[in-house]
């Protein structure tokens, strides 16, 4: 009779750390964590998976009422102009949101069993991506009602604009997720900085005198919605430099989140 396999952890230094080949081998368990993420988020919800419409619309209907004139300026309706942003940026604060508290919430298994610890928050982000599609549909259908026609390379880049949101939820998720572990004080911030980046991403390409249209750049997620309201309802400026900087913001944030999060994890155990 054959003993069974056995595998020795050690712990590794360096890039090689990452081990994201072995976050690959255990991508059955990442999607099991996404799915149970989607089931517990509605679990015992009146209104259940509706939320990811109602979030969106509700937030919509206040910006219409209050910053009309934003939407003036750009001569679009004022409902799209803000579904258009706010879809994507409800994919994002729901990330991050979610993938914050990732480990903390993940303690029991944690302390007793061994999986790549990269999987919880790749999972909490993953499983906001039924929410978008959710939520776009829903965009799709305004865009028709208003007769309003997405420019034809809209095709492409909607989704590179989501993949970059992705990215950026996963660099700050990295980041909140492993900081969360030692400092309970994150979950008190996080909501904080939601709301402060909800109106930074927003209205970011309405503010055109420096240096705060630089310093407002700086968001990755100014960048998305800029951009899937030029694809979507055709205003704005266009994939201009706002773009640009967001991408070049949101690498850095993946890769030093990434670092970050592989260094400390050896006392997740610990200290959870």
């Amino acid at each position: 009779m054959s003993e069974p396999a056995v595998e020795i952890l050690r712990p590794t230094r360096g890039w090689a750390g990452f081990r994201l080949g072995e976050v690959w081998r255990y991508r059955e368990l990442l999607l099991f964590f996404a799915w149970r993420n989607i089931l517990i988020r509605y679990k015992q919800t009146v209104v259940g998976i509706g939320w990811a419409v109602l979030q969106p619309l509700l937030l919509m209907v206040v910006m219409t009422l209050f910053f009309s004139s934003y939407a003036k300026q750009a001569g679009v309706p004022g409902l799209p102009f803000y579904l258009a942003g706010l879809v994507p940026w409800t994919f994002f604060a729901n990330s991050v949101t979610q993938s914050s508290a990732s480990l903390v919430g993940n303690a029991n298994l944690l302390s007793k069993v061994y999986f790549p610890r990269l999987t919880a928050p790749i999972a909490s982000v993953l499983a906001s991506l039924v929410d978008f599609a959710i939520a776009f549909v829903i965009l799709v259908v305004m865009l028709a009602a208003y007769g309003l026609s997405p420019r034809p390379i809209a095709v492409v880049v909607v989704p590179g604009l989501l993949l970059l949101a992705l990215v950026t939820a996963l660099g700050i998720g990295f980041w909140l997720s492993a900081l969360n572990v030692s400092y309970r004080d994150v979950q008190y911030v996080v909501p904080f900085m939601i709301q402060i980046g909800l109106f930074a991403s927003i209205f970011a390409s309405n503010v055109r005198r420096e240096p705060w249209h630089t310093i407002l750049g700086l968001n990755p997620m100014a960048g998305v919605v800029e951009g899937f309201r030029w694809a979507l309802v055709r205003s704005g400026h266009g994939l201009g430099p706002l773009v640009a900087v967001s991408c070049g913001v949101a690498v850095f944030l993946l890769v030093s989140g990434a670092a970050y999060f592989r260094n400390v994890e050896r006392s997740f155990a610990d200290v959870v």
